[in-house]
């Protein structure tokens, strides 16, 4: 069976939700979100880095938000002034 194809503000189905998700509108405006590779963030004592940008989001930041499906989702301006400002970083629970 075929997953039908994801809208630029939907997440792409993985294993964990084979079904996709919505990325919440206040964090995409319908184009700005996408999934990025565990090797684009990483994480130091004061928070989250986007190593494309050099952004640093802190762990209390409210732009901070749960994962879905265990992958991060990176939503930031594409173009203009604000351009790489993260909206939201969707991020996967924390492992132990």
């Amino acid at each position: 069976m075929l997953a039908p194809p994801a809208v630029a503000h939907d997440a792409q189905p993985t294993a964990a939700v084979p079904q996709g998700w919505k990325y919440p509108f206040a964090c995409c405006a319908n184009f700005d979100c996408k999934e990025v590779p565990q090797s684009s963030i990483s994480e130091r004592p004061d928070g989250y880095v986007i190593k494309g940008t050099g952004e640093v989001v802190a762990y209390s930041d409210k732009r901070i938000k749960n994962s879905p499906d265990g992958e991060y989702h990176w939503c930031a301006h594409q173009a203009g002034l604000d351009a790489g400002k993260t909206i939201c970083l969707f991020v996967p629970p924390p492992s132990y």
